[in-house]
């Protein structure tokens, strides 16, 4: 674990970013940006090892985030295996550099002193007057411009006594890869010669399975932080009552009862005509960005305050993104807290499913993650989403249900009035199938262009009576039946 810290804006999280190969933390010229913890790995050096994003510490940035700002820096460089001290190389040393260099000089940890911005040899030049600060180790670079990093690696990898299985020190350069087309060439040869030679090699490891990522999205201070502190069961991300605390998208690995996630806490979405921030605004594009790449989305809706407007706007990109979701009803602790358990929870569902009428398949759980009340019913959602995604009714089952409720409900397509006609229904498998695989059923019919989206809800409320696909929402694709005119101008084209 390499920490990189440092007073506020020096760039740290340009580094951090730099080091990861991608576009993590956010990155803009105000001071005090980062709050919490960001990690990543770092795949630049001979062997993969993790790098943590931390805010700015030593300076007064926003009274109500300084000490937890502070607090979080501390407990990143104990953790660490070496640190990153990362400085200014146009403003120079500060006082607060001093004072954080003082600081620094008391830990066992290996530290390396990363005098940053210094893009032109003018700017290289004033680095030597950072050797006041005492660290013996010390890189000039420009993590905005990619200069000198690979020096960085170099004496990082060094100090971490990192190596190859082979002894060495140096990176080896990855293959070229072979084109698809080569590769699918090269798979189906090694197929032929596994055949030819029969069972005597052992079959290949299986593949292990990644975690889950779930997303938790919602409102600003609808509780997403502190559920992630309240699964975990330490302080791993800022919370405060003050809303937009958290503004990057943070990964973060846990295990539950045997099984692995990685949760991914997300800044809260605000309606965009109250965006007039542009951190803000960066906040909001991770948010979306963690809901098109998560296998999961819960969706945290304050239910003290009520659901609003934007609750089922965040909603309905969770349904435009089709991904599975739970909805957990937060706060629950102070809904109606004088009133009977039984009567509140029935009250809060019900309100709850008019709200949120076009997800009625996924989940709705009232939680409390401060009170850390009913966090384990979560969990078992999740799975149970996961079970019934991974476990669909086979083709013959699908085409009877489908044909038992096509006859008890005709759907009349058309001005002539002619039933619709189911031919054929099956479930359309990806090519690269997700950890939970949203259902794509692919129907064969006749006048397919003319089918209504109300008599689709009809044959997926008749599926969900045999399935009930919790979580999960459906996709259609229909197919029709060629008219015989159509049939008749593809053959004279082909003549």
């Amino acid at each position: 674990m390499v920490a990189i810290v440092g007073r506020p804006n020096v760039g740290k999280s340009a580094l951090f970013n730099r080091l990861a190969g991608k576009n993590i933390a956010i990155v803009h010229d105000r001071p005090g940006v980062t709050r919490d913890r960001l990690v990543a790995t770092c795949r630049r050096g001979v062997v993969p090892f993790d790098i943590m994003d931390t805010g700015g510490i030593g300076a007064t940035i926003e009274d109500e985030f300084a000490a937890q700002v502070q607090a979080e820096a501390n407990l990143a460089m104990e953790e660490a295996d070496l640190i990153l001290f990362v400085v200014d190389g146009v403003e120079g040393v500060t006082p607060i550099d001093l004072e954080l260099s003082r600081t620094l000089r008391k830990s066992p940890k290996p530290i390396i002193l990363v005098v940053n911005k210094a893009d032109s040899d003018k700017r290289r030049a004033h680095g030597a007057e950072f050797a006041k600060l005492g660290f013996n180790l010390l890189v000039d670079v420009s993590a905005a411009h990619g200069l000198r990093i690979d020096e960085l690696m170099a004496l990082t990898i060094t100090k971490l006594g990192l190596q190859a299985a082979d002894g060495s020190t140096e990176r080896v350069k990855p293959a070229k890869y072979p084109s698809r087309n080569k590769t699918k060439k090269a798979n189906a040869e090694a197929s032929d010669e596994e055949a030819t030679e029969g069972d005597e090699d052992e079959a290949a490891p299986a593949r292990p399975q990644k975690p889950l990522r779930i997303a938790i999205v919602g409102k600003p201070n609808a509780g997403k932080s502190s559920l992630v502190n309240a699964i975990l069961g330490e302080q791993r991300t800022i919370v405060s009552e003050i809303a937009g605390t958290t503004r990057d998208a943070i990964d973060i690995p846990c295990t539950v009862a045997g099984n692995t996630y990685t949760l991914v806490d997300t800044a809260g979405l605000r309606r965009k005509a109250k965006i007039q921030d542009a951190v803000e605004s960066f906040s909001a594009m991770q948010a979306t960005k963690s809901i098109r790449r998560a296998d999961l989305c819960l969706l945290m809706v304050d239910c003290a305050e009520g659901i609003s407007m934007q609750d089922r706007k965040i909603a309905s990109l969770i349904v435009e993104y089709q991904k599975p979701c739970i909805i957990l009803l937060n706060k629950f602790d102070l809904y109606h807290p004088t009133g009977k358990m039984k009567d509140r929870t029935e009250e809060l569902l019900e309100n709850a499913g008019r709200e949120f009428f076009f997800l009625r398949h996924a989940p709705m759980i009232p939680v409390s993650a401060k009170e850390k009340q009913f966090l384990d019913k979560v969990f078992k959602a999740i799975e149970r989403v996961h079970h019934g995604a991974k476990n669909p009714p086979g083709t013959g089952v699908l085409n009877r249900m489908l044909q038992k409720a096509i006859a008890s409900s005709p759907a009349a397509v058309g001005r002539s009035g002619s039933s619709f006609n189911l031919l054929y229904a099956t479930f359309r498998k990806e090519d690269e199938p997700s950890a939970i695989p949203v259902p794509n059923i692919v129907l064969f019919a006749n006048r397919a262009d003319k089918l209504q989206e109300s008599y689709l809800r009809h044959l997926e409320s008749t599926i969900r009576e045999a399935w009930p696909a919790e979580g999960l929402p459906f996709q259609w694709t229909i197919r029709g039946k060629e008219k015989k005119a159509d049939l008749k101008s593809k053959k004279k084209k082909g003549r």
